[in-house]
C-alpha cells in the first residue's frame, strides 16, 4: 500500500481525533465528521445511519444531502442499499447506484443526482450499529483503498457510538448504557430475580482508537502478540499428556495465534492511524461478522477460536483483564455470551439469575441452572453490548424476558409478582409435610430431578418422598477429562447418605444430542437429537457403561438401589443392558464387593416407540419413568429448541394425553410402576392432568413441589377426568379450556 494513500488515511483519522476533542455538542460533533469524510474522500455527500431500533435506520448527520431530511429520512432494515449494507454486514460499492439492486429513491434526501454509492457498515464486535456512506455525481467505482480507508473510519465511529461521543445538546444520539431496556429471550429455567449485572467478561472499552504514533503502536502490537503466543504455548505444554481432542482445538489455536494473514492485517490497520488496540476490535467485528453468516459448525468454530484469542489479545493491550478487582455486587445476575458449567458451578448459589445472548434450553448451562434453580433466559440479543456491570436488572424466567435498568412502574410490576411469589412459597411450607391426597382419595406421589450434592439439602426443604430422577452426567459434563471410578463411587455414596434411606434413581449416563462431553470427540450429525446419545452410546461403548455400574454398585453398601437406563426406544435395547448390569454384578461377587440389598433396573419412555413394545417388556422392566420433554418433542415432531414450533403444541392436547393413557394401561396390565418426570410435571394445572389419567408419580425440580401438591390437595380427579373425557368426545383439539374453567371453581 503506497506511503501517500497511508499518510492521507492518518491525516483524516488525526482531524477526525480533534474534532471529537472539542466542545461541540453531539449532533454537531457528528456533522462535522461527515464534511471532513466528504472532504478528504474528494466526495460531494456523507451521511451517517444509525439505528433507532432492531429494524430501522435513521439518518443522522449529512454533508451534501438535504439538511431537513436529518432526523426524518428512516428506512427498514434491508431497505434500499443502505439497508443492505445493514442486513448482510457486507461493503456496497457501485458506480450506477440507481440501477443497482435494493436501490431505494428518498425524494426528500435528494440523492437522485448522485451516481456513485460507497456503503460500509457501522460495527462493533459484530453488534450492528448504523451504516457510513460516500456518494458522488460521476459514475466510478471507489477504488479498494478507498474502501478499506471508509472502513477504518466507521471502525473509529463504531468506538466514539460506544464511548458517548455524540450524545448531549441536540444529539444524534441518546446516552448508551442508560435508557431502560427491555429484551426478550427464551425460558431456560423458570423463576423471577431482581440484582444487579455482573458481566462473565468484563467488556474491553478502547478509549484510544487513533493511534499518535503507528511505529510505536506496530511495537506494542507485536509485544502483545509475544505474549499471546507465550500463553497459548504454556497451555500446550500443560495438555501435552491429556486429552488428543483437547490438543487438537489448542494446535488450531495456535495456529491462528502465529496466523501471518491476522497479523498484516493489523499492522496494515495500524498504517492508516488507528491504534493497536482499534486495530485487534476491528479483526475481532469482521470475524463476529463473518460468524453470524457462516452456517457451517466447524469453520463457526474455528471464527470462535479467532475471536477469542482477539479478546485475550485486547486484554493484553489494555490492562483491562478478566480479573479487573470489581467485587460481586449485591444479589449478582451473571450476562456472558455463553458459559461452559464448570464456570456455571464455581459462581454457585450466590446467583441470583443468569442471562445468556446465546445459549440453549437444553445447554450445559441450562442443565446446571435448573439444579441450581436459578432463573435463566437464553436468547438474549444484545444483552453482552448493552448492560454494563452493577446495572440494575430484572430477569423473568417464566417469560423469557429481561428488564435491564427498568423504569419505576416495571419495577413496582415486578417487585409486586415476587412479593406474590414469596407469600406463595410461604404457603406452601406449612404443607410439605402432608402428603399428597386429592379430595376423591387418590395420593400422588412427589419426587424431585437433582443432579448435583448442592440439589440434595432440597430433599427435606421441599417436601419431596425422594429422588426420581439423579442426573449423573453432570459429573461428566463439568470435567475436562474423564472421572475415576473411586471419585463416582464417593459422590454416589455421599448421594445415598444425603438421602438419608429415602429411594434415589439414578439415571446412567445422558450423553450426545445437546450434551456433549468435551473430552469425547463429537459426531457430525444432521441430527443429534435422534442421534447417537444415551444409551445407544453406552451400548456401543460398555466400557464406560461397565465403569459406571461398578460406581452404583458399590457405592450402595449393600442398601437398596435403582438404576435407570435413558432413551430406550426398544425392547432389545434394554434387555442388552440389563444383562451388562447382570455381567457386572457377578464380576462384582467374584471381587468380593457388598452387592445391594434388592436392585431395580427400570427405563425411561422417551420415544413412542416404547409404547408399543411387546407385553413382555412391561413385565420384565422393574419401573418406568415418562421423559416428558423428550417424548413430547417427538409425538408432535416439534424440536423444543425452536421457538417457532415448541409453544405450538400443547402437553393438554387431546392426542397427547390419549397417548398417556394408554401407557397408564399397558403399567396396570403387568403392575409395573410408572412415574411421570420433565418440566410439566412442575406445572400445577398439567400435573393434576397427568394424574387424572392415571400417573400417580411425577418427579420434577424441588422448587415446583409446593404449587403442585397446593393443586392436587383440591382437586378431586375422578371429576377432572370427566372433564378431560368430555372435552375429548366433543372434538376438542386441546382440553385446556375445560379444564382451566374446572380450576378457576375451585
Amino acid at each position: 500500500m503506497a506511503d501517500t494513500t497511508e499518510s492521507e488515511s492518518r491525516k483524516l483519522l488525526v482531524r477526525l481525533r480533534e474534532a471529537m476533542a472539542g466542545d461541540d455538542a453531539g449532533q454537531a460533533r457528528l456533522d462535522k465528521i461527515t464534511h471532513l469524510i466528504a472532504d478528504s474522500m474528494g466526495t460531494e455527500v456523507c451521511s451517517v445511519y444509525l439505528f433507532r431500533d432492531d429494524e430501522t435506520l435513521e439518518l443522522c448527520a449529512t454533508q451534501g444531502l438535504n439538511t431537513e431530511s436529518v432526523h426524518q429520512t428512516r428506512m427498514r432494515i434491508g431497505e434500499g442499499l443502505v439497508g443492505r449494507v445493514a442486513k448482510f454486514g457486507k461493503v456496497v460499492n457501485t458506480p450506477d447506484a440507481p440501477h443497482a439492486k435494493g436501490f431505494r429513491y428518498m425524494p426528500e434526501t435528494g440523492e437522485e443526482r448522485f451516481s456513485s454509492f460507497l456503503g460500509v457498515p457501522v460495527q462493533r464486535l459484530g453488534e450492528m450499529l448504523g451504516v457510513l456512506v460516500v456518494q458522488s455525481k460521476d459514475a466510478r467505482e471507489f477504488s479498494a483503498d478507498a474502501v478499506y480507508a471508509l472502513e477504518v473510519v466507521a471502525m473509529v465511529i463504531a468506538e466514539m457510538t460506544e464511548l458517548g461521543a455524540f450524545v448531549g445538546e441536540g444529539a444524534a444520539l441518546s446516552p448508551l448504557h442508560q435508557q431502560a431496556v427491555l429484551i426478550h429471550g427464551t425460558s431456560a429455567q423458570e423463576g423471577a430475580a431482581e440484582g444487579h449485572v455482573w458481566l462473565h467478561e468484563p467488556r474491553v472499552i478502547v478509549t484510544n482508537p487513533i493511534a499518535d504514533d503507528p511505529q510505536r503502536e506496530l511495537e506494542r502490537l507485536n509485544d502483545a502478540v509475544e505474549e499471546l503466543r507465550v500463553g497459548v504455548d504454556k497451555m500446550l505444554e500443560v495438555s501435552r499428556d491429556g486429552d488428543t481432542e483437547q490438543l487438537q482445538v489448542l494446535e488450531a489455536y495456535r495456529m491462528f495465534a502465529n496466523s501471518k494473514g491476522w497479523m498484516r492485517r493489523m499492522e496494515e490497520d495500524i498504517a492508516r492511524g488507528l491504534s493497536a488496540e482499534a486495530a485487534v476490535e476491528k479483526e475481532q467485528s469482521q470475524a463476529r461478522a463473518r460468524m453470524s453468516q457462516v452456517q457451517d459448525a466447524y469453520l463457526r468454530e474455528r471464527l470462535s477460536d479467532l475471536d477469542d484469542l482477539s479478546n485475550r489479545l485486547l486484554r493484553i493491550l489494555t490492562g483491562q483483564g478478566a480479573n479487573t478487582g470489581a467485587e460481586l455486587p449485591e444479589n449478582p445476575i451473571l450476562i456472558a455470551r455463553n458459559i461452559g458449567p464448570g464456570d456455571l458451578l464455581e459462581y454457585g448459589r450466590s446467583l441470583r439469575g443468569i442471562v445468556l445472548e446465546e445459549g440453549s434450553v437444553g445447554s450445559h448451562a441450562a442443565i446446571v441452572a435448573r439444579a441450581l434453580a436459578i432463573p435463566l433466559v437464553v436468547n438474549a440479543k444484545r444483552i453482552t453490548t448493552e448492560a454494563l456491570n452493577g446495572d440494575h436488572i430484572m430477569v423473568d424466567g417464566d417469560q423469557g424476558v429481561v428488564h435491564l435498568r427498568p423504569e419505576d412502574t416495571v419495577v413496582g410490576a415486578f417487585r409486586d409478582k415476587i412479593a406474590m411469589h414469596t407469600k406463595a412459597q410461604e404457603r406452601y411450607a406449612s404443607i410439605r409435610d402432608k402428603p399428597a391426597i386429592t379430595t376423591d382419595g387418590q395420593r400422588i406421589n412427589m419426587v424431585m430431578n437433582a443432579g448435583l450434592m448442592a440439589d440434595l439439602p432440597s430433599l427435606d426443604g421441599s417436601g419431596a418422598e425422594g429422588v426420581g430422577l439423579f442426573r449423573t452426567e453432570l459429573q461428566f459434563l463439568v470435567r475436562n477429562q474423564m472421572p475415576k471410578r473411586s471419585e463416582l463411587v464417593a459422590l454416589y455414596k455421599r448421594v445415598l447418605d444425603a438421602a438419608h434411606g429415602k429411594p434415589v434413581v439414578f439415571r446412567t449416563l445422558d450423553i450426545g444430542s445437546d450434551k456433549v462431553l468435551p473430552y469425547m470427540k463429537p459426531t457430525d450429525e444432521p441430527n443429534p437429537a435422534l442421534g447417537w446419545r444415551a444409551i445407544r452410546v453406552g451400548l456401543d461403548k460398555p466400557g464406560v457403561m461397565r465403569m459406571q455400574l461398578q460406581a452404583l454398585l458399590r457405592a450402595a453398601e449393600g442398601r437398596p438401589l435403582s438404576i435407570m437406563f435413558p432413551f430406550v426406544a426398544q425392547f432389545e435395547e434394554y434387555r442388552a443392558a440389563r444383562a451388562e448390569v447382570e455381567k457386572t454384578i457377578e464380576r462384582e461377587r467374584i471381587l468380593g464387593h457388598v452387592l445391594p440389598a434388592d436392585l431395580k433396573i427400570g427405563a425411561m419412555l422417551e420415544t413412542p416407540s416404547l409404547a408399543y413394545a411387546p407385553q413382555k417388556f412391561f413385565d420384565e422392566v422393574a419401573f418406568i419413568s415418562i421423559g416428558g420433554n423428550d417424548l413430547k418433542q417427538f409425538f408432535f415432531a416439534a424440536d423444543r429448541e425452536n421457538e417457532r414450533v415448541r409453544r405450538r403444541y400443547d402437553t393438554l392436547n387431546v392426542s397427547f394425553l390419549s397417548f398417556i393413557e394408554r401407557i397408564v394401561e399397558r403399567c396396570a396390565i403387568s403392575g409395573t410402576p410408572l412415574s411421570f418426570c420433565g418440566e410439566d410435571a412442575g406445572r400445577p394445572v398439567e400435573a393434576v392432568c397427568l394424574a387424572a389419567m392415571g400417573i400417580r408419580t411425577l418427579s420434577m425440580r424441588p422448587a415446583s413441589i409446593g404449587p403442585v401438591k397446593s393443586l392436587l390437595l383440591r382437586v378431586d380427579l375422578g371429576e377432572l377426568r370427566k372433564i378431560i373425557s368430555d372435552a375429548r368426545h366433543r372434538g376438542d383439539q386441546a382440553v385446556r379450556p375445560a379444564v382451566m374453567e374446572y380450576l378457576r371453581g375451585l
